[in-house]
């Protein structure tokens, strides 16, 4: 979901337009995911490094989040969405800890689509925190280190439970994927394209698009056997809001 920024500028626009168009492309996306059948969608709605960027923007973001924790649960939830947040939620406010929270707990049983979105998140750090909590079961006499594998580490990290991504996209021309999903995505396939994020729908969604570096005809294609069989369902990341 990268290019907000960029996509006001073209327009001579505040950044907080491209920010609000942004989130419609939000909307459209999640609706083609649900109609593509992908139970997994994960955004990368604001990285650790965003913390970074002028004090203005980050409170207009802010305020942009509480609004859509507040106005667009009803209908994630009413369209059978479960929520669930994934990264360093101490340095959010108080108000929006909670407002997740309640998100989470009311979008809880749905099951058509499970959209993850990582808030003040970092692969590294995710990393980092999951070491720490692997070292702190050893020195607990609760985790021998032979016992660390794999599937143990996966274990500790912030998606643990969910399936790894098939598939990145990143919008706007970036080929890079910015301390996001590093170990999750160690198969995922990756799609890079030139059209900014405020542009993105569900025509870019399931066809080719020329600015898509991969010959294939299509972003996504819907499983042939029915998801529910799957041994790993598909997930959809997109990336916006790259560190500077």
């Amino acid at each position: 979901m990268d290019g907000n920024g960029r996509w006001a500028r073209a327009r001579g626009l505040p950044r907080t337009a491209g920010h609000n168009r942004g989130a419609e492309a939000v909307r459209r996306t999640l609706k083609a995911a649900a109609k593509a059948g992908v139970q997994y969608l994960t955004l990368f709605g604001f990285s650790s490094e965003n913390w970074k960027r002028p004090a203005t923007e980050v409170d207009d973001l802010m305020g942009l989040l509480r609004h859509y924790l507040k106005r667009e649960i009803a209908e994630l939830h009413k369209n059978g969405v479960k929520l669930t947040v994934i990264g360093e939620r101490d340095r959010l406010g108080g108000d929006i800890v909670k407002l997740i929270g309640d998100a989470e707990k009311r979008t809880a049983d749905n099951t058509r689509l499970n959209l993850n979105i990582a808030l003040s998140y970092g692969s590294r750090s995710e990393m980092v925190l999951a070491a720490r909590t692997a070292m702190q079961a050893a020195i607990d006499g609760k985790l021998k280190p032979e016992e660390l594998d794999e599937q143990k580490f996966e274990s500790l990290l912030l998606t643990a439970g969910m399936p790894d991504p098939d598939l990145l996209i990143r919008t706007s021309g970036e080929k890079r994927i910015s301390n996001f999903l590093l170990w999750q995505c160690a198969y995922a396939e990756f799609v890079f394209t030139d059209r900014l994020w405020p542009d993105f729908d569900e025509k870019r969604f399931q066809r080719r698009d020329p600015g898509i570096s991969r010959p294939d005809q299509a972003l996504w294609r819907p499983p042939a056997e029915p998801a529910k069989k799957r041994a790993s369902l598909a997930d959809l990341c997109a990336s916006f809001l790259p560190p500077f």
